[in-house]
């Protein structure tokens, strides 16, 4: 027979499971949620607010839909005739002020640089889908093809918007794809910090960024940080699997995911890109 102390012992045992099994649904629940919280950390300024920027940028509104806009600055270069254009896909934080300091690497080389904000981020409105991520990304290319050829289309991607970047490579012809700090997919990101979760099921953004490389034909280049504790280095060098002989990834020893900036590496080898025409 069993012993009232085993069975004692049992009943502890499922009142613990149970609690164990509460814990992770409402984890799930949480993680399905609040997933724009974790992921996104836009700052919204009001339409009215000017930015500072230096003198001769251009401000840019433009009604995306009916519910949307979508905002846009343009850092242009005193050259008379600019080599190209970046249009430039920013991270998951505050909004293009915080990333206006970066353009100088590219302007100084001739080209002016497009920065988009996503909704909710800066003077853009509208409701922050994967999809709207991709068409604000295809409204900023049109516009930039009535200003710029393809081969003088430069598509480049921090962080987050590497996913948005990639896609818009995938789908439109430009000279080449520059991918900072990338992750393999939104998915593989996520399911490294969260293991014990279906992320897949759980996740609204997918960012396939491996998936979406395999289909540019433009050169790519990737640069990532071995310190990187945001995106880790491995999750990014499994892009490896996905380029083309053409491409290249860039290490930058000790490097971290927001100060590539500060390596003369990263400067060099970016001065060279771009000066390449």
């Amino acid at each position: 027979m069993v012993s009232r102390l085993q069975l004692h012992k049992k009943r502890k045992w499922l009142q613990w499971l149970n609690i164990a099994l509460v814990i992770y649904l409402l984890g799930g629940i949480s993680l399905y949620l609040l997933q724009d919280r974790l992921l996104f950390h836009p700052e919204a300024v009001q339409r009215n607010k000017a930015y500072g920027f230096a003198a001769g940028n251009r401000e840019i509104n433009v009604a995306a839909d009916k519910e949307s806009n979508m905002n846009i600055v343009q850092f242009l270069t005193r050259d008379s005739v600019p080599r190209g254009v970046v249009l430039y896909f920013h991270g998951n934080r505050k909004n293009i002020s915080w990333y206006a300091a970066y353009a100088s690497g590219f302007t100084a080389n001739g080209y002016e640089v497009w920065m988009i904000d996503y909704p909710g981020f800066g003077k853009s409105t509208g409701r922050l889908t994967e999809q709207k991520l991709y068409n604000d990304a295809a409204q900023l290319y049109i516009m930039a093809r009535s200003a710029f050829p393809a081969d003088r289309i430069v598509i480049y991607g921090k962080s987050l918007g590497t996913g948005v970047a990639a896609w818009l490579a995938a789908k439109r012809s430009c000279k080449e794809l520059i991918l900072e700090t990338p992750y393999y997919s939104m998915t593989s990101l996520v399911q490294h910090y969260v293991p014990i979760y279906p992320v897949s099921t759980l996740l609204k953004y997918k960012l396939p960024v491996h998936t979406y490389l395999n289909l540019v034909n433009a050169p790519v280049i990737v640069f990532h940080g071995t310190a990187d504790r945001v995106i880790p280095y491995s999750n990014a060098r499994r892009l490896t699997t996905a380029m083309h002989p053409k491409d290249r990834f860039i290490t930058i020893e000790n490097a971290g995911h927001n100060n590539l900036n500060d390596y003369p590496q990263f400067h060099a080898a970016l001065d060279s890109i771009l000066q390449n025409r």
